[in-house]
């Protein structure tokens, strides 16, 4: 099956082209621009494939950047209404899990991602030639908390540039390796069910009433 694969959770933003294990194609940039349509055409043409072609499509759900979440996820869900694909979601710390083991990592591995607020977003992995195993599922943990699990010999994979901890490894998650665990995927899912992976309780202040004088 030839799956598009939509990565967009940090400063860069990736789209590849994945069948079974083979990249055909790959675009990827830095920042906002270019938007990703472009990303997706410039992927197609080095895959020599048209949309129609095109039978699965899978983006990263986070968490991370929310504007590029939200657009990858808004992009899937339309060109399954037009062209009726298979559509998957998947974590983007599992993709980071993937991508350490993509780079030669090996061992036990913390997935790290800033929350902001001075708290973390953190996976534990088994990384081994074979895959990845999860060990402890994605929560939320405070910079104390994160550093006693480093030290417990955690290797920390972060994709942002701010995380300094000691032996810290920066990686982006690669729109490769979302395709590829598309790829082992059967799970397929409607649109609709498509969410972006936050882990707080969405809170807003509710804006006062107009005064009439």
């Amino acid at each position: 099956m030839k799956i598009l694969a939509l990565e967009f959770s940090s400063q860069r933003r990736g789209v590849a082209i994945v069948e079974g294990d083979r990249v055909l194609g790959l675009a990827e940039a830095e920042g906002l621009t270019p938007g990703p349509f472009a990303l997706i055409e410039a992927a197609l043409r080095e895959a020599g494939l048209e949309r129609e072609q095109i039978e699965g499509i899978v983006a990263g759900l986070g968490p991370g950047s929310y504007t590029g979440v939200r657009s990858a996820i808004a992009t899937a869900q339309g060109w399954q209404l037009a062209l009726g694909v298979k559509l998957l979601g998947v974590s983007s710390a599992e993709v980071l899990a993937a991508t350490a083991r993509a780079t030669g990592l090996r061992g036990r591995v913390a997935v790290v991602i800033d929350a902001l607020r001075g708290e973390f977003y953190s996976a534990s992995y088994e990384v081994t030639a074979d895959g990845c195993r999860e060990t402890n599922p994605l929560r939320l943990l405070t910079l104390t908390a994160l550093e006693a699990l480093i030290a417990t010999g955690e290797q920390p994979v972060c994709p942002d540039a701010k995380c300094t901890f000691a032996g810290v490894t920066r990686l982006l998650p690669s729109a490769a390796e979302v395709g590829r665990l598309a790829a082992t995927r059967s799970d397929f899912q409607p649109g609709e069910k498509l969410e972006p992976i936050y882990l707080r309780e969405t809170t807003f202040v509710k804006a006062p009433p107009p005064r009439h004088y």
